[in-house]
C-alpha cells in the first residue's frame, strides 16, 4: 500500500493513519520512487539498486557508531536533562536560563555549542578517501567510496561556515582527485541534484574566500564548477518526457532506465531552479536553468482547479496519482524553490506563482496556523498530521514578509518539541501525540532553519530559546562515541545506529547560523569583494545568500558575474561614465554599446514607454541595445541592472 502523504510503499502491519484512508504500515517503509529502500532484510546491492541516495539509505547515512545498536533507552527523567525534558517536579523556574538582555545572540551558549558539533562533524571526514582498487570494485567497495566522497561534499560549506578553513582546502583537494560520476548506479534525480550540484556550486563559489588558490576565470570556471555540471548533464535525461517533469531516478552511466516508473513525487520536479539556474548562468550554457523552468511550469499547469497541487504525478500523462494536497514530504520543496528562485533571479513570475499557491493553502489547508492534508480537487481533510518535514513554513514565510503568521505556526510547532525534544516525523494533531510507526527524529533541521530566518527578521528570543533547547537535546540524547545518532524513538530516545548527512549539512549549520550574529553569511552588503573576470569586474560575498533546499548557500551576485551577453555588462560602465561626465560638463548624450559594430542610435521615447520599464522582454534579439534610451538632460532617476541613480545637480 502507499501512503497518501509521504508516498511510501507501506509494508502489512496494523497501523492505521488517523483522519486518512485505510493505509497501514509497518516500521519499515519502502519509498515509490527516489526514496525507494527495501526492508531490513534486503542486501546492500539491492538496496543500493533501489535507491542509491534516499534519506533513509546508508548511501547518505553516516554510521555513528559500531556499538550503538546495544545502547538501551536513555532515561528521560534524568536529573542532568534539559528543564523541559524533565517532569514538573525536577523543573524549576531558574533552570530555564533567559538569553543575556545585552546580548539578544546568547554568544555565551555559541562557544560550547561549536566545541560539541565540530568534532562530530570532522570525524566522518577525517580519513582519505579508500585507495583505489587494482581489481573490479565490488558494490560494497563502491558504496562506501561515493557514501564518503558524497558526504564530503553535502558538508563541505559547513566547515567554512563554523570557520574551519583548513579542512574545507583538505576535503576540496580530496573531491578534486577521488570523485567519478561515470559510474553504474541508479540515482535520485532530486538528491543528486539538492546535495552533489548544490553542495559543489556552493563549494565552488565560497573557494575563493577559503583561501583556495582559484583558478583564472573563476567564478566562471573552476574544477568544482565543472564537476556540479559534469553531475548535472547525468541528470540531464531524465528530463526527456512528454511533459517536461523529469523522472524520479537515472543511471548515472545509461540515463533512464527502460522500465522506469513515471510516477515522481512534486518536489522531485520542482526543485531545480535554484541549482541549475545558478549553473546555466556560471556556464554559459542555458539548458538546465530551461529545463527546470519548464517543469515548474508543467506543474502549475496542472495544479487542481481551487489552485492545488497533489503529492505524486504521472510524468509522462500529466495525471495525479496521490492527490493529497499539503506543504509536507513529497511537495515541500517545490513552494520553497518557487520563493527561493524568485529571490534568486529577481523572477516576479515565479513568485506570481507561489503567492496564488499561498493562498489556496491558507483557504483549504490552515486550520488554527496548523497546516492538514487535503483532497486537492475538494479540499476535504484527509489527514490531520503534521510532519516535521513541513517546519520549513514559517522560515518560507518570512522570506516574503509573512511573519505574524509565521511566528503563530512556529510556535505551534515549537511545542511539539518541547513535548519531546525534537520533531516527530508524524504528529497526530487531534490527539497532541505521535503517530505509531512514526516516532522517530532523524535530527531533521527543518524547524532550526525557520528559527534562524524568524531571528533574522524579528529578533524575538523565544527562537533562541528554541535553539539553545535543539543544542541541549541532541547533545544529551543523541551524542556518541564519534557523531549524533538519529533518534529511533522520541518517546524512550531510543537511537539508531546512523547519522545522516544533512545533520552536517543543515542541522549543525542553521544552529551555527542562529547564534553567530558575525558570520560572512549574514553580510549585510557593507562589505564584499571586487574579482576580475573575462566579462568585466564582479562583485562577490556581499550577502543575501540564498540556501538550496539542502543548506548549500548560493551567492546570487554570482550570477551576473559570468554573462556571455556582454553588452549588458558594458553599457552599465558606460551609463557610469556618462554620469560622471555630466556632473562637470551638464550635458549628457547617452551612447549604445557596439560590441557587435552595431550603428549607434538613439531609441525612441515611445517605445520606451510601451515597454512599461522593460518588465517584459522579447526573446527575439532586438536591433537595439537592452539598455539604450533616448538622449536627454539627466534630470530623472534611472534603473540599472537594479541600481537606481539620481542627477541630484
Amino acid at each position: 500500500m502507499e501512503d497518501p502523504v509521504t508516498g511510501e510503499m507501506l509494508l502489512s502491519g496494523d497501523t492505521t493513519f488517523p483522519g486518512g484512508p485505510d493505509s497501514q504500515a509497518s516500521s519499515t517503509p519502502v519509498t515509490a520512487d527516489f526514496w525507494e529502500h527495501g526492508p531490513e532484510g534486503d542486501s546492500l546491492e539491492e538496496r543500493l539498486a533501489k535507491a542509491m541516495m534516499g534519506d533513509n539509505d546508508p548511501f547518505w547515512g553516516v554510521m555513528a557508531s559500531p556499538s550503538m545498536a546495544s545502547q538501551g533507552p536513555q532515561d528521560a527523567g534524568d536529573k542532568d536533562l534539559p528543564p523541559w525534558l524533565q517532569s514538573p517536579e525536577q523543573s524549576s523556574p531558574e533552570s530555564s536560563e533567559e538569553p543575556p538582555e545585552d546580548s539578544p545572540l546568547a554568544s555565551p551558549w555559541r562557544d560550547p555549542m561549536t566545541d560539541s558539533l565540530e568534532s562530530p562533524l570532522l570525524s566522518p571526514l577525517a580519513s582519505p578517501l579508500p585507495a583505489p582498487q587494482s581489481h573490479p570494485p565490488s558494490m560494497d567497495q563502491l558504496m562506501e567510496e561515493l557514501h564518503f566522497s558524497l558526504t564530503l561534499i553535502d558538508a563541505l560549506d559547513t566547515l567554512l561556515i563554523l570557520g574551519n578553513v583548513s579542512e574545507f582546502q583538505r576535503v576540496v583537494n580530496v573531491l578534486q582527485e577521488g570523485v567519478d560520476f561515470d559510474i553504474d548506479v541508479n540515482a535520485s534525480v532530486f538528491e543528486t541534484n539538492i546535495r552533489v550540484v548544490g553542495g559543489l556550486l556552493s563549494a565552488h563559489l565560497l573557494s575563493k574566500k577559503a583561501g583556495v588558490e582559484v583558478e583564472a576565470g573563476w567564478p566562471c570556471s573552476g574544477p568544482l564548477l565543472r564537476m556540479a555540471e559534469e553531475a548535472a548533464r547525468k541528470l540531464l535525461p531524465a528530463f526527456q518526457t512528454p511533459t517536461g517533469m523529469p523522472y524520479g531516478t537515472v543511471n548515472l552511466l545509461h540515463g533512464v532506465n527502460p522500465g522506469e516508473t513515471p510516477v515522481t513525487c512534486t518536489a522531485g520536479i520542482g526543485t531545480f531552479i535554484v541549482e541549475f539556474a545558478t549553473l546555466s548562468h556560471l556556464t554559459g550554457d542555458p539548458v538546465f536553468e530551461d529545463v527546470a523552468r519548464k517543469a515548474l511550469k508543467a506543474l502549475w499547469k496542472n495544479r487542481s482547479d481551487i489552485g492545488l497541487v497533489g503529492n505524486h504525478i504521472d510524468v509522462v500523462t500529466a495525471k495525479w496519482v496521490a492527490q493529497d494536497a499539503g506543504i509536507g514530504a513529497g511537495v515541500d520543496s517545490y513552494f520553497e524553490y518557487l520563493v527561493k528562485g524568485a529571490i534568486l533571479l529577481q523572477d516576479k513570475e515565479l513568485m506570481a506563482m507561489f503567492l496564488e499557491y499561498d493562498k489556496a493553502i491558507k483557504n483549504y489547508t490552515k486550520f488554527d496556523d496548523w497546516y492538514l492534508w487535503v483532497q486537492m480537487y475538494k479540499g476535504t481533510v484527509s489527514m490531520p498530521v503534521f510532519q516535521s518535514l513541513e517546519a520549513y513554513w514559517p522560515g518560507l514565510q518570512s522570506l516574503i514578509g509573512d511573519v505574524d503568521n509565521a511566528m503563530r505556526t512556529f510556535l505551534n510547532y515549537y511545542t511539539v518539541w518541547k513535548q519531546f525534544g525534537g520533531l516527530p516525523e508524524f504528529y497526530n494533531i487531534p490527539q497532541g501525540y505521535t503517530v505509531d510507526k512514526r516516532e522517530g527524529y532523524p535530527l531533521r533541521p527543518e524547524l532550526i532553519e525557520s528559527a534562524m530566518y524568524l531571528y533574522r527578521a524579528t529578533r524575538d528570543p523565544t527562537l533562541l530559546e528554541l535553539g539553545r533547547d535543539a543544542v541541549e537535546s541532541i547533545e544529551k540524547i543523541s551524542k556518541v562515541d564519534c557523531g549524533f545518532a538519529t533518534i529511533k524513538d522520541l518517546r524512550d530516545h531510543r537511537l539508531d545506529n546512523r547519522m545522516e548527512s544533512f545533520f552536517l549539512a543543515e542541522t549543525v549549520k542553521y544552529l551555527y547560523l542562529l547564534f553567530d550574529p558575525d558570520n560572512f553569511i549574514h553580510n549585510d552588503g557593507s562589505v564584499f569583494d571586487v574579482v576580475i573576470t573575462p566579462y568585466g569586474e564582479c562583485v562577490l560575498n556581499a550577502g543575501g545568500y540564498v540556501f538550496n533546499t539542502e543548506a548549500h548557500p548560493i551567492d546570487p551576485a554570482a550570477l551576473h558575474c559570468c554573462r556571455k551577453r556582454k553588452e549588458e555588462q558594458w553599457e552599465v560602465e558606460d551609463l557610469m561614465r556618462e554620469f560622471y561626465s555630466l556632473k562637470k560638463n551638464k550635458k549628457f548624450t547617452l551612447k549604445r554599446a557596439s560590441d557587435h559594430g552595431e550603428e549607434e542610435s538613439a531609441k525612441d521615447p515611445r517605445d520606451a514607454s510601451s515597454e512599461k520599464g522593460g518588465e517584459k522582454r522579447s526573446s527575439k534579439k532586438s536591433s537595439h541595445s537592452l539598455l539604450s534610451c533616448p538622449s536627454q538632460s539627466f534630470n530623472s532617476k534611472l534603473a540599472v541592472l537594479g541600481q537606481v541613480f539620481l542627477d541630484n545637480t
